[in-house]
């Protein structure tokens, strides 16, 4: 990796961008983050968008996380763990684009990257907009991934995917989960920044790059923000998958506030959790090879622009 030269005794603080770093760049190497976390950790995901189903078929019925594997291994094969992996790498991609970027230039305008200690407020602001300015482009993507992750569905592609929920549910069904998405992952994504951010100054305070910080500090920010965040991600979950619900009234489901009193209607209070295990241990590997991805491309192309 290209690095700046250094004036004797001075370290590199790669979080000091130049002028001419350019938001492109940072775009660029969050594009490259988005694509490897998701393309990674596609397969717990799909068990966990699986786990959280409220009435799935006969064959999608799990008793837990070991026996989904078992059983999707011996009735699908294992092909079936990537079904779908080509919506999130096709939409991952631009989203991480939007989100790196708009994380960089909103933390820059907050005052987050000034040196005189933490700054959780510019944090927090930075990863809301970040995931508001995202989700709006990833949201159609993960509607796709979600249908063709259920047992049993029938799409070959995304394309096919796609143009089947338009035709049989319109446009909206593209959004209908944007809304409870925002709500989930605004809080997840302030909470994943500060801690990442707190975790980062404790473990790295020079600031240096440190993929071994930025693994640990992104892995343990991602799991924290997941596990609170989980009960909405199973509200989510419901409204992205309502078209192939076998139930009629998770058919009809409307938004956040109806689907959630459906879930409590019917599971109790501990449907709330379901899928939260393969939900937490998929977050964890994928922050931190998000923000490791992502610090690194930082990294290489600051050392290019100072070069």
């Amino acid at each position: 990796m290209a690095t700046p030269e250094q004036i004797p005794g001075q370290e590199y603080d790669y979080e000091a961008l130049p002028s001419n770093y350019g938001l492109g760049r940072n775009m660029l190497a969050g594009a490259f983050a988005g694509i490897a976390e998701h393309s990674v950790m596609y397969p717990v995901d799909l068990l966990k968008t699986r786990m959280q189903i409220l009435h799935p078929s006969t064959g999608g019925l799990y008793t837990g996380l070991t026996n989904a594997v078992s059983t999707i291994y011996r009735i699908e094969g294992w092909r079936t763990l990537w079904k779908g992996v080509s919506s999130v790498i096709v939409g991952a991609g631009p989203a991480h684009a939007v989100y790196f970027g708009t994380y960089e230039f909103v933390k820059e305008m907050a005052g987050g990257n000034v040196d005189d200690g933490h700054h959780p407020v510019a944090a927090a602001l930075s990863g809301a907009s970040a995931t508001i300015a995202s989700d709006a482009l990833m949201n159609p993507f993960d509607v796709i991934k979600q249908r063709m992750q259920v047992h049993g569905s029938v799409h070959k592609s995304i394309v096919q995917c796609a143009k089947t929920v338009y035709r049989t549910e319109g446009l909206q069904a593209f959004y209908v989960s944007y809304p409870t998405t925002l709500c989930m992952t605004v809080p997840f994504t302030a909470t994943q920044f500060v801690a990442y951010e707190s975790i980062s100054k404790v473990m790295n305070p020079s600031q240096d790059y440190d993929p071994f910080t930025h693994c640990i500090a992104g892995g343990l920010a991602g799991a924290f923000a997941a596990g609170l965040t989980t009960p909405l991600d199973v509200v989510k979950t419901l409204l992205q998958t309502r078209g192939l619900a076998q139930n009629e009234e998770i058919r009809s489901a409307k938004g956040l506030f109806n689907a959630a009193a459906i879930i409590k209607r019917q599971f109790g209070w501990k449907g709330f959790l379901r899928g939260a295990r393969p939900r937490i241990i998929s977050t964890m590997p994928s922050t931190a090879i998000c923000w490791t991805s992502y610090e690194m491309a930082k990294a290489y192309f600051k050392g290019q622009v100072d070069n």
